[in-house]
């Protein structure tokens, strides 16, 4: 097989991992909101932190695949762990258990050590290397194999050093609870129950971040006659914690305090359009919350 015919099985693979991601970006884009709210910087950043890691994979694999045919060992088996287990643990772990190289010998086709002058199975004398094969040898094989995967690595690892850092800052993220954007969140939401059945939002939760926004879409049919009712209860209100109900429609938002509801809150929907509206809850800091939100 020419050289150029044996990239071609690679080069495939590569174009075909490529298109994967791009197909769930892509997927994403139109199954939510798209990237509305999100600095386009962090599904570009995140694309390159996915696209060269695969990249970092299959160069170091198809450096052990060709390392494994210098030792005549099993190049496919090695170099499929590579990939799966990621060069950091598959190259550490075939470097470390790694046959000697060896050489077939003529008469019988039986791998015996370079070193070994006579064959273990037939007992044939074997040939010397000659010492300028020797040397050959004994310099780094396939390096663009290696150069590439490194160069691969490099820019993951930026991607993803930048990624980590823009989302710390906080800049190119939309967080504003009143925003019409979609709402990214940076923190986490433990122990909580969501569910959405016939137009009520329910949503419990043991504790949350500050500053999550947990959010669901719901639709008003007549705003002349409509009311959101929203019955919540929070267990736990640590000094200085609250949690507020926000309504966003456009450019016209209703915020209210539920920290601490005597009752279900009732509120008309005059000021509002027909069609959805964002529903979202800013937590920060009570917890052992108890919600059903709807409209009706």
């Amino acid at each position: 097989m020419s050289k150029k015919k044996s990239w071609l099985p690679g080069f495939i693979g590569i174009s075909a991992v490529i298109c994967f991601i791009a197909a769930r970006f892509v997927f994403y884009y139109f199954k939510s909101d798209g990237f509305s709210g999100l600095s386009m910087a962090f599904p570009l950043l995140a694309a390159g932190i996915l696209i060269s890691a695969v990249l970092m994979s299959v160069f170091f694999a198809a450096w052990v695949y060709q390392d494994c045919k210098k030792r005549i060992d099993d190049g496919v088996l090695w170099a499929v762990i590579t990939f799966i287990a990621t060069p950091f643990i598959g190259l550490l772990v075939y470097l470390l258990r790694r046959r000697e190289v060896k050489q077939r010998c003529a008469a019988c086709g039986h791998a015996v050590s370079r070193k070994a002058n006579f064959c273990e199975a037939c007992g044939s004398k074997l040939e010397q290397m000659e010492g300028r094969k020797d040397m050959e040898f004994k310099q780094t094989h396939h390096i663009h194999y290696i150069i590439a995967g490194t160069i691969s690595m490099v820019l993951m690892l930026a991607c993803l050093a930048s990624f980590i850092a823009g989302a710390l800052s906080g800049k190119g993220i939309n967080t504003d609870a009143a925003s019409d954007s979609q709402i990214w969140n940076l923190g986490g939401i433990s122990m909580n129950y969501q569910s959405m059945n016939d137009g009520v939002w329910t949503l419990n939760f043991r504790s949350a971040s500050d500053g999550f926004i947990a959010q669901k879409d719901i639709t008003i049919h007549d705003a002349g006659t409509e009311t959101l009712y929203a019955d919540v209860s929070c267990g736990t209100v640590p000094d200085d914690s609250s949690l507020t109900l926000y309504l966003v429609q456009g450019s016209t938002v209703e915020s209210f305090d539920v920290t601490n509801l005597s009752r279900p809150l009732e509120y008309p929907l005059h000021a509002f359009q027909n069609g959805s509206v964002h529903v979202r809850l800013l937590i920060e800091g009570v917890k052992d919350t108890v919600s059903k939100i709807t409209i009706r």
